[in-house]
C-alpha cells in the first residue's frame, strides 16, 4: 500500500484520542521455536495496521498530538545476518512522525511518554511479561503524586482501533481479492489431482507451494486437508492420513498476503464422483450457504444469517430422518449440535478471525457496506454414532466463501472457486 494509507490511519488514531491519552501498539517479536530456531516471523496486525512496517519489535507512541517510533538501530554487522533495516530516521520520514528513536531509548523515555496521561490505551493480554512491566510501571508512577505528576488512572483496551479495522478500504478489499485469487489456483489443483492412495499432506504441500509461488506469505491459518472421516474434526491439523477411495476430502485453507487472508473450505471427492450419501449431505449444505450469502446484506444482523441457517440445516436434517420432532423444540434445545455446532461465519482481513465486536447491549450488530465476511455452514456426521445410518457416518461438509457486504448485493470474493457437484466432478475428468 501507498504509505499516506498508513500515514492516513495514524492522523485518524489521533483524533480519535482526547487530551491526556496515549496509545503504545507494538510489533511482533521474534519466537523461538526450538533451541537458536525462530518461527517464520509475521508482523502484529495492529501494529501493521498502522505502521506497514514488517520489521519486529518496534513500539509506536500516539497521543492526540503527538507521534513517535522506537525501532531496533542501524547495526551493519546484525544487518549481514538478518537483513537491512530501516532505522529510526526512515521511519520517521515515512510515516511523518514527530519523533523517532532506537529501541534502546525505550526504558528510560517509557517514563516520560505515560507521565501525566490518564488513560493508557493498550492490548492488554497479547504479552503477559511486557503487561506485567507496564503495570508496574503505571503503580510507581502514581506513587509520585505529591510531586504533581501521575501516571495513567484508566487502562484501556483500544477498541476504537478494532473498529477502525473492521470496514475494509478499496486498498485492503484489493489486497482481499488478491488473497482469494491465489487460494482458488491451490485449491483448484488440489479438485484435479487429488486421488486414492495419496496422504493429506502432500494435498497440503500442495496448497502451500501454489501459495508461495504466488507471492502470498503461505497460509494464513493452519491448512485442515481432511479425508474420510477425520473432516468431522472441525480444526482437524494432522493431515497425516491416506486418502482412501471413495473418500470426502474437507480442506480449509487460505492464502495469506500482505497481511490480508483469504478463509475458503471445499470439499471434493478423492475418486472421480462423490457417492449418493456424500451427495445428499453436500447438497443440503450447499443451498444452506446460498440462502446464507443471499441474506449477508447491508442492515441485516449478523445473527439473523446464522439463526436462519440453523432453521434450515434443522428441517433437512428432519427431512431425511436424522432428527426427529418438532423444528423449533430441536432448535431450543440445541439437538441439531449433534451435527452443526459452529458459527456460520465471522469477519474477515488481516485476522482469519478478525477483529470487531458482534454484538452492542447484547443485540447483534447490522452489517454494514465495507465488511468482508466469511458464510461457512456444516454438517457433521459423527463416525461413532450409531443412530446414524452406517453410510452417511464419517460424512463431514462444510462450504466456505469470503463475502464482502455491498448494499443489497452480496459479492463473492471467493465465487471463482467450485462448489456446484457438477463443475467439481468435471475437474476430476
Amino acid at each position: 500500500m501507498n504509505q499516506s494509507v498508513f500515514r492516513n490511519r495514524i492522523r485518524s488514531v489521533q483524533n480519535s484520542l482526547r487530551d491526556a491519552e496515549v496509545l503504545l501498539v507494538f510489533a511482533a517479536p521474534l519466537r523461538i521455536r526450538n533451541r537458536d530456531v525462530e518461527y517464520k516471523f509475521r508482523q502484529d496486525s495492529d501494529y501493521y495496521y498502522l505502521t506497514g512496517i514488517e520489521e519486529n519489535d518496534g513500539v509506536l507512541v500516539l497521543r492526540r498530538n503527538y507521534s513517535a517510533h522506537f525501532s531496533l538501530p542501524k547495526d551493519k554487522e546484525k544487518e549481514i545476518w538478518t537483513g537491512i533495516r530501516l532505522g529510526k530516521t526512515e521511519i520517521k520520514n515515512r510515516l511523518e512522525l514527530d519523533e523517532s528513536f532506537d529501541l534502546g531509548e525505550w526504558e528510560s523515555r517509557i517514563v516520560g511518554i505515560l507521565t501525566n496521561q490518564f488513560t493508557l490505551y493498550h492490548f492488554f493480554g497479547k504479552d503477559k511479561e511486557r503487561d506485567s512491566k507496564l503495570l508496574e510501571l503505571v503503580y510507581v508512577l502514581n506513587e509520585r503524586l505529591r510531586e504533581g505528576k501521575f501516571g495513567p488512572q484508566r487502562l484501556e483496551i483500544p477498541n476504537f482501533l478494532h473498529e477502525m479495522r473492521m470496514y475494509k478500504s478499496q486498498e485492503e478489499i484489493d489486497k482481499l481479492r488478491e488473497a482469494a485469487r491465489i487460494t482458488a489456483i491451490g485449491h483448484e489443483r488440489l479438485m484435479r489431482e487429488t486421488k486414492p492412495g495419496m496422504y493429506e499432506f502432500e494435498l497440503e504441500a500442495i496448497l502451500e507451494s501454489e501459495y508461495l509461488k504466488h507471492g502470498a506469505w503461505g497460509g494464513g491459518y493452519g491448512h485442515i486437508v481432511a479425508a474420510g472421516k477425520n473432516a468431522t474434526i472441525l480444526h482437524y491439523t494432522s493431515n497425516k492420513s491416506k486418502i482412501q477411495n471413495n473418500d470426502a476430502i474437507l480442506v480449509d485453507s487460505g492464502a495469506e498476503k500482505d497481511c490480508y487472508t483469504a478463509d475458503v473450505t471445499r470439499v471434493f471427492p478423492a475418486s472421480k464422483k462423490f457417492t449418493a450419501e456424500q451427495k445428499v449431505i453436500y447438497e443440503l449444505v450447499l443451498q444452506a450457504q446460498k440462502n446464507a450469502i443471499a441474506e449477508t446484506k447491508a442492515n441485516v444482523e449478523f445473527n439473523t444469517v446464522h439463526e436462519k441457517t440453523i432453521r434450515f440445516l434443522t428441517e433437512g436434517l428432519k427431512d431425511l430422518k436424522f432428527l426427529q420432532g418438532d423444528v423449533s423444540s430441536l432448535i431450543e434445545t440445541g439437538e441439531y449440535k449433534r451435527f452443526y455446532m459452529h458459527r456460520t461465519g465471522h469477519y474477515l482481513g488481516m485476522d482469519v478471525h478478525d477483529v470487531g465486536r458482534y454484538f452492542d447491549n447484547g443485540r447483534s450488530k447490522a452489517m454494514t457496506n465495507g465488511l468482508v465476511v466469511t458464510v461457512e455452514p456444516g454438517l457433521y456426521f459423527d463416525p461413532n454414532d450409531e443412530r446414524i445410518p452406517e453410510n452417511f457416518r464419517g460424512i463431514g461438509v462444510r462450504i466456505e466463501d469470503d463475502i464482502l457486504i455491498n448494499g443489497e448485493t452480496p459479492e463473492i470474493l471467493t465465487s471463482m472457486i467450485p462448489k456446484e457437484i457438477s463443475e467439481i466432478e468435471a475437474l476430476k475428468e
